[in-house]
């Protein structure tokens, strides 16, 4: 990680983890869900996906202070699809981020009702925007809504379940990832492009950089359960290859898989190439999300 990601890092994340905490507590719930709610946001994780909405109002040099709430709002949306994840009907995961997952800690039905608030809530907190356009927060909601729901993660999600025990092609893993893992990144970067009042053509750009930055993601989650352990990856290590998932090693070997990876993370910053910026941080994050050992 550059010294210049690790700067932005540290003065960025807590800014918007303060503004999520604070837009938890201040909800009229009971404390007993605000607690669940509070357990999985507090648990960690790399913040990835805010931090691609304040990088991108960075890298196309846009104060905009929304940019915390929005962060916010996609980051309660990913906790909530992996307190979901983790539950019995799922994935059936103890632990997550190193610590027992929600449904171990509150219960199957307080752990479903926790990630339904978590998906519930950051639209509200969009609608409530301060200094942010009805035009923006409607495209915002819809955004989300596409990018989150039947048309994205949770689209996705299905396709990943309807996948296992049986071998897929690599298009249809790149359709289960574009979904699942890519589309909630896609949110991100073009969310920070809306609060910017991004041109079109840098919007475009930028929808074309998630989708590359999105599968490269993925790629390298793919890569770590092979090469990471347990204690680096605060989840179980080896469970892909254990349940005989189609993963992109299982498809193209690791070798195959890893130079994918290469080219995707390539063409992402072939796309910020033609944003111009003195501002570095998307690029560090590309760097980042590659060559992260977790």
């Amino acid at each position: 990680m550059t010294d210049n990601l690790q700067q932005f890092m540290a003065t960025e994340i807590p800014l918007m983890e303060n503004t999520m905490y604070d837009l938890v507590e201040s909800i009229a719930a009971p404390e007993s869900l605000k607690e669940a709610m509070l357990y999985s946001l507090k648990a960690g994780g790399k913040r990835v996906r805010p931090l691609f909405v304040l990088a991108v109002l960075e890298h196309l040099q846009v104060e905009a202070k929304a940019g915390y709430a929005v962060g916010a709002a996609v980051e309660m949306i990913h906790t909530y699809s992996l307190i979901h994840d983790d539950l019995p009907s799922m994935d059936n995961d103890d632990f997550r981020r190193g610590k027992p997952t929600n449904h171990k800690m509150f219960g199957e039905a307080h752990a479903t009702l926790a990630g339904d608030a978590l998906n519930t809530l950051p639209f509200g907190i969009i609608a409530r925007l301060d200094h942010v356009s009805a035009e923006v927060k409607l495209a915002l909601i819809n955004l989300l809504s596409e990018t989150a729901g039947a048309e994205g993660m949770v689209g996705g999600q299905v396709l990943d379940i309807e996948g296992e025990q049986r071998q897929l092609t690599l298009e249809e893993l790149i359709r289960v990832h574009e979904n699942k893992t890519g589309a909630i990144i896609r949110f991100s970067i073009e969310a920070g492009a809306l609060l910017a009042g991004a041109t079109e053509q840098q919007r475009q750009l930028l929808v074309e950089y998630a989708y590359h930055i999105g599968l490269a993601f993925q790629i390298k989650d793919d890569i770590l359960d092979i090469e990471g352990t347990t204690e680096e990856l605060g989840k179980t290590a080896g469970k892909d290859e254990a349940s005989d998932k189609s993963t992109y090693p299982s498809l193209l070997t690791l070798a195959g898989a890893k130079e994918k990876l290469a080219q995707h993370a390539s063409k992402a910053l072939h796309c910020l190439a033609q944003i111009p910026s003195d501002k570095k941080y998307l690029e560090d994050l590309t760097d980042y999300i590659v060559n992260r050992n977790k």
